[in-house]
């Protein structure tokens, strides 16, 4: 396994730019590509949905797609592109992907997901792993011996690693929000698994919010993948690489530098014709929870400020928002309290 910990693949979330700025705050976590469908690289553009930064790595490739042939042409272009592994969607309920037959509903078909796994780990050389993302059932069939005898016909095509969301989705009433949280959680399930199939690793996926649960579930499974929680609080991440990952002695990153670096990051991007607002909605939490963090958050998500400052400026304008509210809020909890009478509030800016 490239890494103990991770972070989950989100459509509309995970992109290079997210990627970057989780790296920022983790170095040895493994971080996951957005899903790309077989048809985006095949009759797309292939550099917009796989160029990234070599800060990135370690990096996976999720790919979304049932197509042994087309699956395997993809898996050549992830290693071409120098992805750390190689991921197959067999977990999303939505019912754009149901449409294309690929994503949850493939846990109905063990025997083409096999048949797939194979063509790209043949495709790759198996020079890189190809590992399956994935429910433990689908609608009524959420029995263990379901998921079982999945991983087991799966496991044939040359899977070793299997990042099992701890959820049934349930493909007929629930729309994919629902489907994150409806469903019971299982966890049970990825601890048989493990004593059934020794030989193979089982990642944890699906309700994973606190250093507490990690703490808890690593010496039990083979990995933990954070997902929502790791984007709506990305600070979190800061801890992983001291605590869990093996780099005891590394000094834990700081928020100041990290956002210094995500300004420079954005200046070159706004060179290129990126709008700033396509990076700083991933970063808007970086101050969560802290003093003056929510008008630090208010600047960088102003359309106006966005469109009219320069990057050095727009950050220069957070910073003081966020350190004049800090010091407000400092002299706030000094003074005596004034219960029924309303806070004047300090300017933004």
């Amino acid at each position: 396994m490239l890494s103990a910990l991770s972070i989950a693949p989100m459509l509309d979330w995970t992109d290079r730019h997210c990627r970057y700025f989780h790296r920022l705050i983790t170095q040895r976590a493994l971080l996951y590509t957005e899903m790309v469908t077989t048809g985006a690289l095949l009759y797309g553009d292939v550099a917009r949905h796989l160029d990234y930064s070599s800060h990135e790595h370690p990096v996976a490739l999720q790919l979304g797609g049932s197509e042994p042939v087309d699956l395997a042409r993809c898996a050549k272009l992830a290693l071409e592109w120098g992805y750390d592994e190689i991921n197959l969607n067999c977990g999303c309920p939505s019912p754009r992907v149901q449409r294309g037959a690929f994503g949850a509903c493939l846990m109905a078909e063990p025997s083409r997901v096999r048949d797939s796994v194979a063509a790209m780990v043949e495709a790759v050389s198996g020079t890189i792993p190809v590992t399956v993302k994935h429910r433990i059932g689908v609608d009524h069939e959420d029995s263990y011996g379901f998921v079982r005898d999945f991983v087991g016909t799966v496991s044939q095509g040359g899977c070793e690693t299997f990042i099992v969301h701890a959820r049934s989705a349930w493909l007929d009433g629930l729309s994919p929000k629902e489907n994150r949280d409806i469903p019971p959680l299982r966890p049970e399930f990825i601890l048989q698994l493990r004593r059934d199939f020794p030989a193979l690793a089982f990642v944890l996926n699906g309700g994973i919010k606190t250093e507490q649960q990690i703490r808890e579930w690593l010496p039990q499974v083979s990995g933990v993948m954070v997902g929502r929680a790791a984007y709506q609080d990305p600070w979190s991440l800061s801890t992983w690489d001291r605590e869990f990952l093996g780099s005891a002695d590394s000094a834990a990153p700081e928020r100041e530098i990290v956002e210094e670096q995500m300004g420079a990051y954005i200046a070159a991007w706004k060179v290129k014709g990126l709008h700033p607002q396509a990076i700083t909605r991933h970063m808007l939490n970086l101050w969560k929870g802290q003093p003056g963090g929510r008008r630090w958050r208010q600047v960088l998500s102003d359309s106006s400020l966005l469109s009219t400052l320069s990057v050095p400026e727009l950050f220069a304008t957070a910073r003081r928002a966020r350190l004049s509210a800090e010091g407000d809020e400092a002299m706030e909890s000094n003074q005596p309290s004034q219960l029924g009478q309303p806070l004047m509030a300090s300017a933004c800016i």
